[in-house]
């Protein structure tokens, strides 16, 4: 079945005012406040998405029945791309990590009453969520399998114990979703379960923020302690020790989403050194016609348009059914490094002016350095790629040449 890029006519409508609400409402707000947390995020968080709401652009991703436009990936790819001019743009939409990928989580897996009392709320914006599986070392991280909190069953539920960190978001969250192993030992590719837990619950506890280069998510990036905490067997996401397989339910689509908001801020990154290249003067000519100055914009140009062209291939997959860990981890590992390279080349090319706050690209680099650890860091994901190819070789019966 042929990739066909072109979307329909009220995709493009929502993505023109998308991107129309994100440069006139979201951007202004954007430049007054530092960081989502010194900016007193919830109340930016509600301000912004009842502006949403009203320009009508809110929960593109969320289905028609909880209030949403209901967009497939691939619709999504250009409307999110839109929201991330700004880095509070994908929080005005409400298409933020990690509240986003928990929707996508709950609306695929959840029980009809978990989707009422956790999904509609979070859908609607009236509750935030996190997601609870990364530990300290030696615990779960990149390996997932190291998983070390663990859920034991007692009568009419289970008692979880464990210490995460980088649960992002986790500082004013209503509930989190809980990654522990029900059975099995760290190292054990199986025996997680992914468990609801309620905010107010005596047994969970959100501890210190982490202090990290990026400042743009709503509730930080914390530790969070489950100490006796006792949850009812209702509690459980999905099937006891399917958790592993429920992760990639939202790993797939939560490592695409976060590249088309990435790529929003890497097209303005780009778009603030053109400016600039276009005025500048130096050397008795303007910046952008010197050779090694239209360099940086060419490779830019180019980055921007092969990590678009990636992110399709994931999108398309995952809604086809198609073989998607390939392609989102090779949309993932692409697009972390490009947008990092479009906004360093911009910030090269500014000069000075990239050093300062006057314009906002050493901010943005501050924000997307991480992604080439968030959701899996790129050798990771280069070792998964590296591992899928020798198999097909393998198995399409591969020669030495």
């Amino acid at each position: 079945m042929a990739i066909t890029l072109n979307h329909e006519p009220h995709v493009e409508e929502l993505a023109r005012r998308t991107a129309t609400f994100v440069r006139e409402v979201v951007v202004p707000e954007e430049e007054h406040h530092a960081d989502a947390l010194a900016a007193d995020g919830e109340r930016l968080r509600l301000q912004l998405q009842e502006a949403a709401r009203q320009a009508g652009v809110f929960a593109p991703h969320v289905p028609a029945r909880y209030g949403g436009h209901g967009l497939d990936m691939r619709s999504r790819a250009v409307v999110f791309e839109e929201a991330g001019w700004s880095l509070y743009g994908p929080l005005a939409l409400n298409i933020a990590a990690p509240d986003e990928a928990n929707m996508h989580l709950l609306d695929a897996i959840a029980t009809v009453d978990q989707k009422e009392r956790y999904l509609r709320p979070l859908a609607a914006g009236q509750v935030r969520s996190c997601f609870a599986m990364t530990e300290p070392s030696p615990g779960a991280g990149s390996d997932p399998s190291a998983l070390a909190t663990r859920a034991t069953k007692v009568s009419g539920g289970w008692r979880i114990d464990g210490h995460k960190w980088f649960t992002t978001g986790a500082d004013g969250a209503a509930f989190a979703i809980c990654m522990a192993r029900t059975s099995g030992e760290p190292g054990d590719r199986d025996g997680a379960t992914m468990f609801l837990v309620d905010a107010d619950n005596p047994g969970i506890r959100v501890g210190r923020h982490l202090d990290t280069i990026d400042q743009s998510f709503v509730g930080g990036h914390c530790e969070v302690v489950f100490d006796g905490c006792v949850v009812p067997d209702e509690a459980v996401l999905g099937e006891v020790g399917a958790g592993y397989r429920y992760a990639q339910v939202r790993l797939g689509p939560g490592r695409l989403s976060h590249c088309m908001r990435w790529l929003g801020i890497a097209r303005r990154a780009h778009s603030i050194a053109l400016g600039y290249a276009a005025h500048r003067r130096l050397f008795g000519s303007r910046l952008g016609d010197l050779g090694m100055a239209q360099g940086m914009i060419a490779d830019s140009e180019i980055d921007i348009s092969a990590a678009r062209a990636l992110i399709m291939q994931g999108c398309w997959d995952l809604d086809t059914n198609g073989p998607w860990k390939q392609s989102t981890s090779i949309a993932k590992t692409f697009t972390a490094e490009a947008v990092w390279r479009v906004v360093d080349r911009s910030m090269q090319i500014c000069g000075g002016l990239g050093m300062s706050g006057d314009v906002p690209l050493s901010r943005f680099l501050r924000e997307v350095r991480p992604f080439r650890i968030y959701d899996g860091p790129s050798e990771v994901h280069r070792w998964s790629i590296a591992l899928s190819a020798l198999r097909r070789a393998n198995s399409d019966g591969a020669t030495p040449a």
